[in-house]
C-alpha cells in the first residue's frame, strides 16, 4: 500500500511515528495561537464545517466577530502543513469541499487580495442577517461598518429591526 495514499478517515491507521506528528503539530499550533486547549483536525474541521454551515444559512454576527470565528481556518491552514502527507490526504477532499462551500457563501473583499493565502479571511458572506435596519455610510449593517468599501450588490441583508423583516 502507498503510504500517502488516501483512505477513509474511519479506516485510517496510523503509525506511532504519525501519532506523534500529529500530536507535535497540534502541540506547535497550540503554543502559538494561545489557545487554552489544543485542537485536533477532527475538531478544527468540525468548527469550520459548522461556521461555513452558519454563513450559509445567513451569518447573524458582526464583521469583527466573524474574524473571529475564522480563527479554527487559520488555525486549521497553520495545523494542515505540520500534518503528515497521509493523514492530509486522507482529509483534504473533506477540507476541499467545506472552502468550497465556504467561497461559493461569500464574496470577494475587493481588492484585498491576500499574498500569505488567507484567503477566507478576505471574503464577505454574501448573506447577513442583521439585528438592526441601520446603515453604514457604505451600506453595511451596524456592527459591519468597519468594512471601508460599499457593500457589494451580491450581499443580501436581512433586517431583524425592520417590521416584519425583509431583505435588501
Amino acid at each position: 500500500m502507498d503510504p500517502i495514499a488516501p483512505e477513509s478517515a474511519d479506516e485510517l491507521s496510523l503509525t506511532a511515528e504519525e501519532y506523534e506528528a500529529v500530536r507535535e503539530a497540534v502541540r506547535t499550533v497550540a503554543g502559538s495561537s494561545g489557545a487554552r486547549q489544543p485542537q485536533t483536525p477532527n475538531s478544527l474541521l468540525e468548527q469550520w464545517n459548522e461556521l461555513v454551515d452558519e454563513v450559509e444559512e445567513g451569518y447573524g454576527w458582526s464583521a469583527p466577530e466573524l474574524a473571529n470565528d475564522l480563527g479554527c481556518r487559520t488555525a486549521l491552514a497553520r495545523l494542515w502543513r505540520l500534518l503528515p502527507p497521509r493523514v492530509r490526504a486522507v482529509r483534504q477532499r473533506e477540507l476541499d469541499e467545506i472552502d468550497r462551500r465556504f467561497r461559493s457563501a461569500t464574496v470577494d473583499w475587493p481588492g484585498h487580495d491576500d499574498p500569505e493565502g488567507l484567503w477566507w479571511l478576505r471574503r464577505v458572506p454574501r448573506r447577513l442577517d442583521a439585528e438592526t435596519s441601520g446603515r453604514s455610510a457604505h451600506g453595511w449593517p451596524l456592527g459591519w461598518e468597519v468594512m471601508a468599501f460599499p457593500k457589494p450588490e451580491a450581499v443580501e441583508i436581512t433586517d431583524w429591526g425592520a417590521a416584519g423583516g425583509g431583505a435588501s
